[in-house]
């Protein structure tokens, strides 16, 4: 006789019940900090007033939406949150695979541990560290213009100039994260089976015949997945990074969903609006998410879900 879906998560609790009470720590803090905060999203529809609370603000509809789709900086912050997600994928996303696939090439073992240690540093400085770095490099007296000055040109403050913001925030985050995101790769790479390597040196491939033909299709369910990750945050550009090199010489091609979104919330306490903005934000991510995942699937990759 069959047994019952109840029957069979009792069998299985009993036999692996202690990895189970592993998991409960986890949902107990995935239920308090990620959905037990959830209900508060309804402030979104209404015009919230912290003295009447969440359940007796007054309702508004869609009004905080239409605000924002309304303002006259929504498309400079759909313009830039873009172009900055999409300069991250172009150039940060592909930069992890080529260091994976260069550091899986290396055979002395010393070498190889001494770069990823030089690369994976950058990532366990603090974020406001990295910035005051950048800032103190861009000034005119900084590093970066000691470098210009002595090939000929001439000082500047370059963080104050709209053109090189996204230069400077692609390099430095390339810098700060390349290392750290080819782990994942690397390990990917270890899984792929040796023998089919020493079956292409029989063959007579070389080493860049074995990587096209070899490491770079297993690496593909891998970059797959992670991209399509990538594609279901793209609106999420972290706007501390941004927060702390940004100015107001810049905010035409620096200033974000998130950067709004913290303003409009933290300075000008309209906790609705900016809570309406996040959402709306929330939302265009889950459809990237969903059509990406669908494209990874349709060729003839793996997905998510």
């Amino acid at each position: 006789m069959k047994k019952s879906f109840a029957a069979r998560v009792a069998q299985d609790f009993q036999k692996h019940k202690f990895k189970y009470l592993i998991v409960v720590p986890v949902l107990i803090y995935l239920f308090l900090f990620c959905y037990k905060p959830m209900y508060g999203v309804i402030i979104a529809f209404q015009k919230y007033r912290p003295s009447l609370g969440i359940m007796d603000s007054p309702w508004v509809g869609f009004d905080n939406f239409l605000r924002f789709f309304e303002d006259p900086w929504f498309w400079r912050l759909i313009r830039n949150t873009l172009t900055i997600s999409f300069l991250m994928i172009l150039f940060s996303f592909p930069a992890a695979i080529l260091l994976a696939l260069l550091l899986n090439e290396v055979k002395v073992s010393w070498f190889k541990r001494t770069v990823q240690t030089i690369t994976y540093m950058p990532h366990f400085i603090a974020l406001v560290v990295v910035c005051g770095l950048i800032n103190s490099f861009c000034q005119s007296g900084g590093l970066f213009n000691d470098i210009i000055a002595f090939f000929g040109g001439e000082r500047s403050n370059l963080l104050a100039d709209k053109n090189l913001f996204y230069p400077i925030y692609v390099l430095s985050g390339i810098w700060q994260n390349v290392g750290w995101n080819s782990i994942i790769y690397l390990a990917a790479l270890a899984g792929i089976d040796q023998e089919q390597y020493e079956a292409a040196r029989i063959d007579g491939a070389g080493r860049i015949q074995q990587m096209i033909h070899i490491t770079f299709p297993g690496l593909l369910p891998t970059i797959s997945m992670l991209l399509v990750l990538n594609m279901g945050s793209i609106l999420n550009v972290g706007y501390e990074k941004i927060l702390l090199l940004y100015q107001p010489l810049t905010y035409e091609v620096a200033d974000v969903i998130s950067t709004y979104v913290y303003r409009k919330g933290m300075l000008d306490a309209d906790y609705s609006f900016s809570t309406a903005v996040n959402l709306f934000n929330s939302a265009i991510n889950i459809i990237f998410l969903v059509v990406s995942n669908r494209i990874s699937k349709k060729m003839g990759q793996s997905g998510l879900f």
